[in-house]
């Protein structure tokens, strides 16, 4: 009778990137694919009517179970803005950001051409219903907020989701709650957000529904990366500086 325990070897790299392609996958297919078929907010014809607080709960659900299915594999980013925050706040490394980012953004464009496809069969088709779906200002706004209002709270509320990211993933935080509370986090913000900029938070989901959103879509998504980005660097840096001194109380 051996007493060998089992030892549960470390996920390879190709490993942690397929999971972060199939979790933003998961999470494009399900936020965006509410947005075409469910909501009856976006192309003005169809859908449950399940509205902005049907694409919040499908936006909070999908990173949810995201998290508990790769989390353990990847770390659960979905977003390069996370993995971009991640890396300046110490928690990640730099060298992998860019192969994170490039599966993220590959994934996203999976999940919007095969929801695509399943548009495109439909009896009322219309691509430019992924115009109505894309992040930015004026008129893709569902509200007609301005460049300083998107900017604004695509950068306050990435910060705010980087927090909480940064906080439940911490050594003091109680053990396996971590994506609820990130997932519950993103339903919050997707409510105030939607209305005013169709609640980006994550530039690989604005580029996979930017590539079928038309050029208006495309001249707007800067908005969508640039924002986002910052936000988790300022959250990031913060929280390094005011939150995480481990190091300066050990010595």
């Amino acid at each position: 009778m051996s007493d060998a325990s089992t030892t549960v070897e470390a996920p390879s790299t190709a490993q942690k990137l397929t999971a972060e392609f199939i979790g933003t996958f998961i999470l494009v297919f399900g936020v965006i694919g509410t947005v075409l078929f469910a909501a009856g907010f976006s192309g003005g014809e169809g859908g449950l009517n399940v509205g902005f607080l049907g694409v919040s709960l499908a936006l909070g659900l999908t990173v949810v179970v995201g998290a508990y299915a790769f989390g353990p594999i990847s770390g659960g980013h979905f977003n390069p803005a996370v993995s971009i925050g991640l890396a300046v706040a110490g928690k990640f490394s730099w060298k992998a950001v860019g192969p994170y980012i490039a599966v993220q953004i590959l994934g996203g464009i999976l999940a919007t051409t095969v929801l695509l496809g399943i548009l495109s069969a439909g009896p009322l088709f219309d691509i430019a219903k992924f115009t109505g779906a894309s992040t930015g200002y004026d008129e893709l706004s569902p509200g007609g907020y301005g460049l300083g209002s998107v900017f604004l709270i695509e950068t306050v509320a990435t910060a705010i989701f980087l927090f909480v990211i940064l906080g439940v993933t911490s050594s003091r935080a109680a053990v396996g709650f971590a994506p609820l509370a990130i997932g519950l986090t993103l339903t919050l913000l997707a409510l105030i957000a939607i209305p005013v900029s169709n609640a980006s938070f994550n530039p690989a989901r604005s580029i996979a529904t930017a590539l079928y959103g038309g050029g208006i879509a495309w001249s707007q998504l800067w908005v969508s990366i640039v924002a986002p980005i910052l936000g988790a660097v300022i959250a990031a840096l913060i929280y390094k500086l005011v939150f995480d001194r481990s190091k300066q109380l050990a010595a």
